[in-house]
């Protein structure tokens, strides 16, 4: 209850902790104290000489007063703050249903939620997107309320505003971010069970093709080949999209990338679609991962092309920029490289635009697209430590941005590592057979690397578990010196290949490792060692295996001459 300077009572009905209609209240939490209807005894709005008239006229909270006994419900009073909020005059708003606030993406559904509460007399708290004066939207969290003079008649409904959009985008950022990475796990689970699909494809394909005679087989065998190369491109992008890949990291200037790289996007692009380059000049370094940034803008520039069938230009430029910790979201506030690429193409609407970053979402015809550049393109700039940003709209075309960090000047000095010292392995005698140690938890892919490795003349012992691999290492080593381990990285267990290849290398320094995956992250969570580690990737040809191998065995044992990883470390996501 208030009272007047002429002693008139205000009263109000308590919200004492309810939901005005299932939606959360602008404050946050349920209402306590505010009430959800009031009663007063002097309903004019011509006295304003009051201290609650001068503070309703001082705050920040956006508030009107509608006339329900008026046709349409019109406006009769608006607030300053409401006039800050929405860029209207006064004397554009009085009179007018609050109606003109909506716009096309506002939500018919709240609406009538909201009409309905006005007609029942009801209190209602609800989220709607409303637009400003200038077509700009945001997000009004509205609090609508029932006035009634002491005869129960009603003579006013009240409404405070609130602009939540910031709230409103963190939460859609935090919950699209969960959505990516479950679907970057699901991903990245299929693409490493897929890339031990295809080892299992490959290798076969490539021992059939060294046996067979046939000049008919042996187009079969390059046709499959073919197709399976097509297959281990597409995990490739799978695991960029789920950040899994292994980046190799060093400093680059992206002016100076994309200018070396230019030939390359323009015969990429039909004689329809000009490229035009703005590149800045004199930028910080970003340490990112050349070749991986080079596929990633040659998909966004494709996709470019696509959008502009009767030509147009794509414009890529850099340029630095400066996040502080408002506009920073995700990231760490500080220094940034921005790498632009804009098209004047037809543009997304909002509900594509939303998903333009899942992977196999395309608006493309079948067989004209995978859905998976974009989605590579983000992967990698998040792995890389930045942000990918899309801004488009239909008819005015597509802007891609990638954001990279710079970085450090103490990066920018750093030496590179000196090798361990590492006691050299004794020269093996004449005619001496190496020996490797492979472990594998797949049965599969292990007997097609022994059957590729004894066929070339290696001896082979092979484990299906980094258990099992480093028990089979102490039970033979000493008899039958093992001169390399060649390891899976991800298996099942307690063991994984980075721990196994650790324990061999405590037991006898001298022996070379090789590991190999389909699916890089453990080496992506454990970032930079301390003792260089060799990764052959799944799927690999019966080539690639033998030549890293030999590669391997090369360097009698892991410390051997060989460029260390620097002191830039791993891009992190």
């Amino acid at each position: 209850m208030m009272t007047d300077d002429d002693g008139q009572k205000v009263t109000g009905v308590p919200a004492h902790g309810t939901i005005d209609s299932g939606h959360d209240d602008p404050i946050g939490r349920p209402g306590l104290h505010h009430w959800r209807e009031s009663t007063i005894t002097r309903p004019g709005l011509d006295d304003r000489g009051s201290v609650f008239f001068a503070a309703i006229e001082m705050t920040r909270m956006p508030m009107i007063l509608t006339d329900p006994n008026e046709p349409d419900n019109p406006i009769a009073f608006a607030n300053k703050a409401f006039l800050d909020l929405t860029g209207y005059e006064e004397e554009e708003v009085l009179g007018r249903n609050c109606r003109f606030l909506q716009g096309a993406q506002t939500d018919r559904n709240a609406v009538a939620e909201l009409r309905d509460a006005v007609a029942e007399r009801q209190s209602i708290a609800i989220e709607l997107l409303n637009y400003r004066r200038d077509g700009s939207p945001f997000w009004n969290a509205v609090f609508i309320g029932p006035v009634y003079d002491t005869s129960g008649k009603l003579l006013y409904f009240f409404a405070s505003q609130l602009d939540v959009t910031r709230r409103r985008n963190t939460e859609q950022s935090y919950r699209q971010a969960q959505k990516m990475e479950s679907i970057g796990q699901l991903t990245a689970g299929l693409a490493h069970d897929f890339n031990n699909l295809l080892q299992v494809v490959n290798g076969n394909l490539d021992l059939l093709a060294a046996v067979t005679d046939s000049e008919r087989a042996k187009r079969y065998v390059v046709a499959a080949q073919s197709a399976a190369e097509r297959g281990a491109k597409l995990t490739r992008q799978l695991l960029a999209f789920a950040r899994k890949t292994r980046l190799e990291p060093r400093p680059v200037d992206l002016s100076h990338l994309i200018t070396d790289f230019s030939d390359v996007m323009e015969s990429s692009i039909n004689k329809r679609v000009d490229l035009h380059l703005s590149l800045r000049r004199g930028l910080a370094h970003v340490v990112i991962d050349p070749d991986q940034l080079e596929m990633a803008l040659l998909n966004i520039v494709n996709n470019a092309r696509d959008a502009m069938p009767k030509g147009g230009v794509v414009t890529i430029s850099t340029m630095p920029l400066r996040l502080d910790e408002e506009n920073a979201r995700e990231l760490a506030a500080g220094d940034y490289v921005t790498l632009e690429v804009r098209d004047e193409g037809e543009g997304m609407p909002a509900e594509v635009l939303e998903r333009a970053v899942e992977p196999f979402f395309t608006t493309k015809g079948v067989g004209q697209g995978t859905g998976l550049g974009l989605a590579m393109a983000s992967g990698f700039v998040r792995q890389s430590g930045g942000r990918l940003e899309i801004d488009s709209e239909p008819g005015r075309g597509t802007a891609v941005k990638m954001i990279f960090p710079t970085a450090r000047a103490s990066l920018l000095a750093a030496q590179e590592d000196q090798p361990e010292p590492t006691p050299a392995a004794p020269t093996p005698p004449s005619g001496y057979v190496e020996h490797v140690l492979i472990v594998e938890d797949n049965e599969e892919v292990l007997a097609l690397a022994s059957e590729i490795l004894i066929s070339a003349g290696y001896r082979v012992t092979t484990a299906g578990s980094g258990e099992q691999g480093l028990k089979t290492f102490e039970d033979v080593h000493l008899n039958n010196h093992v001169d390399l381990l060649f390891t899976d990285l991800v298996m099942p267990g307690g063991m994984n290949g980075l721990m196994l290849a650790d324990a061999v290398i405590e037991r006898d320094p001298t022996v070379s490792v090789l590991l190999t995956t389909g699916y890089n992250e453990e080496l992506v969570v454990n970032g930079p060692r301390k003792r260089a580690t060799d990764v052959l990737s799944k799927p690999y040809r019966r080539s690639e295996l033998l030549d890293r191998v030999r590669q391997a065995l090369n360097r009698r044992g892991s410390g051997g001459p060989r460029r260390q990883r620097s002191d830039f470390g791993a891009a992190e996501a």
